[in-house]
């Protein structure tokens, strides 16, 4: 079979497809024929060794993808070979086929694209889990989203409009705003003056919860933005800058930093990371939530599309597709 493999951690440009031996399942695994592979930030990081997990070399990228099972290991009880699923993994999708603990499988509906179910899972997987499990979001509260024409933004502003919040949606240019607003946004900001920015859609009061998967400079002027006990969610670090917060600013506005770490949790509670992986596929398939599908290249564009990535010239997400 052909995967993408990096053989040295020097970022994206080092990947190339190798023609390796198909994977056997083991006890407890199935093994999938990929028919599209999500593509996200982590990817990008962990081309570089700068992820927190790190394969040996040489392997392939690739935290999550879609396709129809090929063959079942021993003691595989929940799927057959024909059955079409979705997988998270910490690496291996961009490939033509993969092999996942049963456990990491979930059900795609039939009426659900291999494209759109392979760029799901993560992004929309981590935000329902920081919406409802760790922000408690309720509708009628205002939910501001960081980096929201990204993978994950796109992913909160989608679900936190249909939690029934009012989205308030930041990026950085007029055409990304267009596209959150296309996506359930209420209001859009860019991020000139930020705090300023938030305090007039809010009327001095503040938004109740923020999204914020970029850190960086970006993340205190929103912080200074926060309602009387609100949320910060700490979803990621896509400007590459960890930010250091003032803790003086959580005191006087009474609020809570929240981290999500949807890795750990899904680990930790799968049956409650199941439950949250088939509600998000029931309500694809119901047409409530929209996965964005940048475009679908082929596994050997797979460094182009970490570039993408990189150079923030995606809107929602892109897949590779075997």
């Amino acid at each position: 079979m052909r995967a993408v493999r990096i053989h040295e951690l020097t970022g994206p440009s080092a990947l190339r497809v190798d023609e390796i031996p198909s994977p056997e399942p083991g006890a407890g695994q199935v093994r999938i024929d990929v028919r599209a592979a999500g593509v996200n930030f982590p990817d990008l990081l962990i081309t570089r060794g700068q992820y927190q997990f790190k394969p040996a070399l040489p392997f392939s990228p690739g935290g999550e993808a879609a396709g129809v099972v090929s063959a079942v290991g021993d003691g595989v009880t929940a799927f057959a070979i024909g059955d079409r699923v979705a997988v998270t993994t910490v690496h291996g999708a961009y490939a033509e086929q993969l092999v996942v603990p049963e456990a990491s499988c979930v059900r795609v509906p039939d009426n659900v694209s291999f494209e759109v179910a392979g760029a799901t899972l993560l992004t929309y997987a981590t935000t329902i889990h920081a919406l409802v499990d760790r922000a408690n979001l309720q509708r009628g509260q205002s939910l501001l989203v960081l980096g929201a024409a990204g993978g994950v933004g796109t992913a909160a502003v989608e679900l936190g409009a249909l939690l029934g919040a009012r989205v308030i949606a930041a990026a950085s240019t007029p055409d990304k705003l267009a596209f959150c607003r296309e996506h359930g946004a209420s209001e859009t900001i860019g991020y000139a003056d930020l705090k300023e920015a938030i305090k007039k859609l809010t009327a001095g009061s503040g938004v109740d919860v923020i999204y914020d998967p970029v850190g960086g400079a970006l993340a205190e002027q929103a912080l200074r933005g926060i309602a009387w006990e609100g949320r910060y969610l700490v979803v990621g670090f896509a400007s590459g800058e960890i930010p250091k917060i003032p803790l003086n600013l959580v005191l006087l506005k009474g609020c809570q930093i929240v981290g999500v770490f949807w890795g750990s949790f899904a680990s930790r509670d799968p049956a409650r990371n199941r439950a949250h992986a088939e509600q998000i596929f029931e309500w694809i398939a119901q047409g409530r939530l929209h996965p964005a599908i940048d475009a679908a290249l082929p596994l050997s564009q797979a460094a182009e599309a970490l570039a993408r990535v990189e150079r923030r010239q995606v809107k929602g997400k892109l897949v590779l597709v075997p």
